[in-house]
């Protein structure tokens, strides 16, 4: 009897598993092959170009002041034009004597020569000034604000031989004849007002080819003093006004690169890219647009597209390691040339649609035990929106553009803000020809 029952409930247990299986089966046979996902990968190379930066635009914190050449990237001079601001409503007291004016000019850091003396002047901004609310970049010109008639001061110094503090000071005492123009109560009574009698700072180095000075911050301290009576004496009070280049009035660093083309002669721009702020060298990235859209619906027929991955990595080509380096730059942008200068005016964030953000990084190579450097920038989102608006039937390729920038990130790891970099820096990279390895997007789509 028992061996009936065993007998009995394995036969069950056969009929049920059968079952099951078939029904699995069934399943996935009755699904119409248009319904399979289909998952694909591709490779795409990009065409690849050097682009010499007219200008840039941004809002800055800190400015770059004099000259630096560097073997690779040629020569960069910068100078500053800046308003200062005015303590609006302030008054003296009655029996205020004017005393002095000084401009304090610091630094933290600088590239170059140390001991490479910089002379140093401050003009007054005499011809024009700026206007708050509209854009300025870096390569305008200096005589449509000051035509060096009115020199201010000036100081012969070298960039290590001010101080031995962290934070370096230059002192520029002005002119008592320009003391006396701000003793007046009636400058101050607006920002405007002031700055239609003084329009401002064009600060520039006229001596010395190898250093270049990170300035943090301008302030002119505008000094008086006056008599009070106090316990039956007359007491004697110094006062010092400060009137800081900020956020709140306008300041422009410019750049000139001279010697550009005598340098574009001696780069290899077959294999190679460059990136080089301020205002210097960029890459053109021209991605293959009509030609991805071709191949990636010869696979996928008509088939719903979706982009897992379109990824972009541009590698570096070498570390500048010579007796006068140039820092490596440490975020690239990679953005639609079409948005480039909406972006920068209007502060705009990256988004992967427009603009991808790309940081330096390293990674030990297995093959050959040394560490590889790197940008990436997953274009996946780029990629499919530009073929889903059918970009490719009025330009086969999607320019972009590979810019340095500065990147603010607040203690959540969240960028919020990107500007474009004004500080000295540098990178050589491998171009689209290159023969070692072209620079590339590796694709990973799939159709629905």
């Amino acid at each position: 009897m028992r061996s009936r029952s065993f007998i009995l409930l394995t036969l069950v247990a056969i009929f049920f598993f059968s079952c099951a299986d078939d029904l699995t089966n069934v399943g996935v046979s009755i699904q119409p092959g248009s319904d399979e996902i289909s998952v694909n990968a591709d490779t795409f190379h990009v065409v690849t170009e050097n682009v010499y930066v007219d200008s840039i635009y941004t809002r800055q914190d800190s400015f770059l002041l004099g000259t630096f050449y560097n073997n690779k990237y040629g020569s960069t001079t910068a100078d500053i034009l800046a308003q200062v601001e005015c303590p609006v409503g302030y008054k003296f007291p009655s029996n205020a004597v004017a005393d002095s004016a000084i401009v304090y000019m610091y630094y933290t850091t600088w590239f170059g020569d140390d001991l490479s003396p910089m002379d140093v002047s401050i003009y007054e901004m005499n011809v024009n000034t700026f206007k708050y609310s509209e854009p300025y970049y870096s390569n305008l010109n200096v005589a449509n604000y000051c035509d060096k008639s009115k020199l201010l001061s000036h100081r012969l110094f070298t960039a290590s031989g001010v101080s031995t503090a962290t934070t370096k000071a230059v002192k520029f005492p002005l002119p008592k004849t320009f003391v006396d123009r701000l003793s007046k109560d009636s400058l101050f009574m607006s920002s405007d007002n002031f700055l239609k009698s003084f329009g401002g700072f064009y600060i520039t180095s006229s001596y010395g080819s190898s250093a270049i000075l990170n300035v943090s911050r301008i302030l002119m301290q505008y000094y008086y003093h006056h008599t009070i009576s106090k316990n039956g004496k007359d007491t004697t009070i110094v006062t010092a006004v400060p009137f800081p280049a900020n956020e709140w009035v306008r300041q422009v660093n410019r750049y000139v690169h001279e010697d550009r083309s005598e340098k574009a002669k001696l780069r290899d721009t077959i294999n190679y890219n460059y990136v080089s702020s301020p205002a210097n060298l960029e890459t053109r990235i021209k991605i293959p647009l009509a030609r991805m859209n071709d191949s990636i619906y010869s696979k996928l027929a008509n088939k719903k597209l979706s982009m897992n991955s379109a990824l972009l990595k541009v590698e570096v080509a070498e570390i500048d390691d010579s007796s006068l380096p140039v820092p490596l730059t440490s975020y690239l942008l990679l953005i639609k040339e079409s948005a480039m200068k909406r972006f920068f005016e209007n502060n705009e964030l990256p988004n992967d649609t427009c603009a991808i953000l790309g940081k330096y990084n390293a990674v030990l190579n297995d093959s050959t035990n040394e560490y590889d450097y790197y940008y990436s920038f997953n274009t996946a989102k780029l990629v499919a929106n530009e073929i889903k608006n059918k970009s490719y039937l009025t330009n086969e390729y999607l320019n972009m553009r590979l810019i340095p920038v500065r990147v603010t990130i607040d203690s959540n790891s969240s960028v919020t803000e990107v500007k474009h970099q004004f500080l000295f820096t540098g990178v050589t990279l491998k171009s689209g020809s290159n023969q070692e390895s072209p620079m590339k997007i590796n694709a990973v789509f799939s159709g629905f």
